[in-house]
């Protein structure tokens, strides 16, 4: 009995951590629940990720746990989106709308676990984001809101765009060390505020440059598939 027991804890290890991710999620929903948004973003952030790294660790990847995986990834960040966008004004919280329909329609195209997504973990890369944002709107005393509407409507656009994003900082790190440490930055960012100042510019930067270059790989195949179905269409029979 023992034996199966741990057998089957071994086999979920993966989806124990996919719903630990989000369990904690209920504090927002609390008196005074907001002050933990952002340890809740970094929280959730590493849970995710960890649970990638031990089914492949593991090897013990299934279908059922990658659904179980986007459907926790859905819950949580259109929870956060949602929470965080009422808190500052109805633009940031129509906003925050847009960004949740995105998360949903996103994701929903993710739980078939034979297709791929073109623009890696977008809706992971909204939270980070966001989570800087606020960060940020703390250390130098501004009002979060429009910047936070900003990057709600920014990111739903590229949620729901038909190009890859090859330069975020996530989707280039590959290993389990690089994944840890990419975690461990978001873990200072809020612990040391500061480093904020110099850490967010470069999750920044590589989605303006994921934007840029996407853009034109996409326009680039689009080309080919366009010319390449032209083709049959132009050769004439002898």
């Amino acid at each position: 009995m023992r034996k199966l027991i741990l057998n089957a804890l071994h086999k979920n290890l993966a989806n124990l951590a996919s719903i630990l991710g989000i369990l904690p999620l209920i504090v927002l929903f609390g008196e005074n629940g907001f002050a933990f948004i952002l340890p809740l973003i970094v929280f959730n952030n590493f849970m995710d990720d960890l649970d990638g790294i031990l089914a492949k660790k593991l090897g013990i990847a299934s279908d059922t746990g990658m659904r179980l995986d986007n459907v926790c990834d859905v819950f949580a960040h259109s929870v956060f989106v949602m929470v965080i966008g009422m808190q500052y004004g109805w633009i940031c919280a129509a906003a925050s709308l847009f960004a949740s329909i995105g998360i949903v329609l996103r994701i929903v195209g993710r739980l078939d676990p034979k297709s791929t997504a073109s623009n890696g973990s977008m809706t992971n890369e909204l939270m980070r984001h966001t989570f800087f944002v606020l960060v940020l709107s703390q250390l130098f005393n501004f009002q979060p809101g429009p910047y936070l509407a900003a990057v709600f409507l920014m990111h739903t656009a590229t949620m729901l765009a038909p190009f890859p994003m090859p330069f975020l900082l996530r989707k280039l790190t590959k290993s389990t060390t690089t994944i840890l440490l990419l975690n461990l930055v978001l873990v200072v960012a809020w612990l040391v505020p500061i480093t904020t100042a110099f850490i967010a510019p470069c999750f920044f930067f590589g989605y303006l440059l994921s934007l840029v270059k996407g853009r034109s790989l996409g326009s680039r195949r689009t080309d080919v598939v366009q010319v390449s179905m032209a083709k049959p269409a132009d050769v004439k029979p002898k």
